[in-house]
């Protein structure tokens, strides 16, 4: 039985991934400090081969016995989180990769780091393959997280390339799904609140900036297949489905049966105008497709939602 160690595995795609690796036979270690995390993503997890670790991955990480796989997914990844905490996210993707590295060069475990597509920045390129360097402001708002993740991800080819380490990178574009916080402030949670509380949908700019949205079981599974293939260099996870921020504001109201106005507000300091993924070297390397639609998934999650605030 193969021991995955998962940082950040209360969070989001954390819980998610541990219930995949959990399915997949694996014994689980979640580890999560619970900024943004919470227990409620992995309290229904009832499997003896589950282990939860309150820790923040930034300080010295101790694991008893063999780890096999580690996947790095600690981070706050939402402009509202890390902009709320931009010391702790600067230092979970350094010092944090780092620690992690190392455990991986102790335990002599696979890795594989979560990274961003906000390592394209404000993109010049569309859509973004794995070769663009990007267009990143590193001293802007924003710059905390781009260039932690950049960081990131030059921090764990170094430990590939001097220590041997069997690294893998993927670069996650926007996903969403159930166990998202609403109060995350990324824009499919923040229009889904808006709708459930009859509240106008704000839009920044006036809404022709696009975005691909992955659902979070597509994500996972193309996490899955890139750890166990022989990559070590960044992929991109996400699909390839573009639509505008306005157009996706229009679809959740009609998707949610509501009719409530839409405002428009001014786009926040190096707001990425387009943002779409060339999965060319997904589909090569890991035969991967997206196959939940849009519109299916975003049902599912408003669903969820729904019921999460209908509970007494």
């Amino acid at each position: 039985m193969p021991t995955t160690l998962i940082t950040g595995g209360a969070g989001f795609i954390g819980s998610h991934l541990c219930e995949r690796f959990l399915a997949e036979g694996h014994h689980v270690i979640c580890m999560d400090n619970l900024v943004t995390g919470t227990i409620e993503n992995i309290d229904h997890i009832r499997d003896p081969r589950f282990h939860f670790i309150h820790h923040d991955v930034s300080e010295y990480i101790y694991v008893k016995g063999a780890v096999d796989n580690i996947l790095h997914f600690a981070s706050p990844a939402s402009p509202v989180d890390y902009l709320r905490m931009p010391i702790q996210t600067l230092k979970v993707g350094s010092l944090g990769t780092h620690k992690t590295l190392g455990l991986a060069v102790a335990k002599k475990a696979r890795y594989l780091l979560a990274s961003t597509s906000e390592v394209y920045g404000d993109p010049h390129v569309h859509p973004q393959p794995e070769s663009y360097w990007g267009n990143v402001n590193p001293i802007g708002p924003r710059g905390v997280y781009d260039e932690a993740k950049r960081f990131a991800e030059a921090m764990t080819m170094a430990y590939h390339r001097f220590h041997g380490v069997d690294t893998r990178i993927v670069r996650i574009f926007n996903t969403y799904g159930p166990r998202m916080r609403l109060d995350d402030g990324r824009v499919v949670p923040s229009f889904i609140r808006s709708v459930l509380n009859n509240e106008p949908l704000t839009v920044f700019g006036d809404g022709s900036q696009t975005r691909s949205f992955c659902f979070v079981s597509d994500l996972v599974e193309g996490i899955f297949r890139l750890l166990h293939a022989d990559e070590h260099e960044p992929v991109n996870l996400g699909t390839e489905f573009e639509v505008s921020v306005l157009e996706f504001a229009k679809i959740i109201r009609r998707l949610a049966g509501s009719e409530v106005p839409i405002v428009h507000k001014d786009l926040p300091v190096d707001d990425p105008r387009n943002r779409r993924p060339d999965l060319t070297k997904a589909r090569r390397v890991l035969g991967y497709e997206p196959q939940v639609p849009l519109e299916e998934g975003l049902s599912r999650t408003i669903s969820f939602f729904r019921a999460k605030q209908e509970k007494p």
